[in-house]
């Protein structure tokens, strides 16, 4: 794992692709939890919010590569608090990694009671996606400038998830 500082950001900046910040990238979509996208107990479907969050997840990916991307990877989704019908359901999508060709985003989740205001975090996911060229072959995307501290601790935690991941896939998972 190697050190985000101000020289290896200097190096991204002068690739050939022009990197670019999370904040460039990040998406923010509400949605309205409707009685169809709920089960029995009035409560978001998790298929429902799962498609919401691949939505989300793929457009911060397809703004921050200016290409059509295809999810290759859920590293986690964590359930806190259930979204109810007549919520409104608000996804924060950020890009927190990318590599040459793929690039992780973080989609955390947060539900509103209209009636009272009060907003409570729901989940998070993290997952990946891959960019892919006009033959559907993955293609370089441009390299993540991280601006914050968070940004670059968030940066070398997804390189730590990747690590990870692709040491369960050379397993057999």
């Amino acid at each position: 794992m190697h050190e985000i500082t101000g020289d290896n950001i200097n190096l991204v900046k002068e690739n050939m692709l022009k990197g670019k910040t999370p904040r460039e990238s990040q998406v923010e979509m509400t949605e309205l939890v409707l009685p169809n996208d709920t089960n029995l107990l009035g409560n978001l479907l998790g298929g429902k919010l799962m498609h919401w969050i691949d939505i989300a997840g793929a457009m911060a990916a397809s703004r921050h590569s200016n290409r059509v991307v295809a999810t290759v990877a859920v590293d986690s989704l964590d359930f806190r608090h259930p979204a109810r019908m007549g919520e409104l359901v608000t996804l924060k999508a950020k890009l927190t990694w990318v590599g040459r060709t793929s690039m992780e985003v973080t989609v955390n989740v947060y539900a509103e009671n209209v009636k009272t205001g009060a907003i409570i975090k729901t989940n998070k996911a993290y997952m990946t996606f891959v960019a892919l060229d006009d033959e559907g072959k993955p293609t370089p995307v441009p390299p993540l400038i991280p601006e914050t501290d968070e940004e670059k601790e968030d940066y070398l935690k997804a390189e730590k998830r990747r690590n990870e991941r692709l040491a369960r896939k050379a397993r057999g998972y």
